[in-house]
């Protein structure tokens, strides 16, 4: 099963010149969880799984911003999820700059798979049903202010 949430916002800071002074700060709606079935995107809402309406957001904040190859990246931050934060690693492709019309830069970001274990973060229904590891990818696709 896969899904996506539909209500986000963030800030990314590209420093060109020092990668490592980058930074990266998301917040997302938990409550806009979407799989295409309401019926499970109803129970992905309840205290079962995230609890939207106790913890009404995903956040991630970044520490570390590295570049251990040329157009990759490694983004470490706090990732916060029912109320626990556990720190993690998103291993990020960059995907560049494009300027689509004069003045407006976009950046792209893509690539960037994690897995966790849902019972680091309080999400423990249906064991041995199902999976305990959750794949998280990104894909971005940023515009300059």
């Amino acid at each position: 099963m896969s899904g996506r949430f539909a209500k986000f916002d963030g800030t990314i800071k590209v420093d060109t010149k020092d990668i490592t002074k980058s930074s990266v700060e998301i917040a997302i709606n938990a409550a806009s969880v979407n799989t295409d079935n309401d019926a499970r995107d109803k129970h992905l809402k309840s205290p079962d799984f995230f609890d939207t309406e106790k913890f009404p957001a995903i956040t991630f904040k970044s520490t570390l911003v590295k570049e251990p190859a040329k157009g990759k990246l490694e983004v470490t931050g706090d990732l916060t999820i029912k109320g626990i934060t556990k720190q993690v690693t998103f291993p990020i492709t960059n995907a560049g700059t494009h300027e689509a019309k004069p003045g407006k830069v976009l950046a792209g970001f893509i690539d960037g798979t994690l897995k966790i274990n849902r019972n680091d973060f309080n999400i423990k229904y249906g064991p041995g049903i199902l999976g305990d590891d959750v794949e998280i990818t990104l894909d971005v696709e940023a515009g300059k202010q």
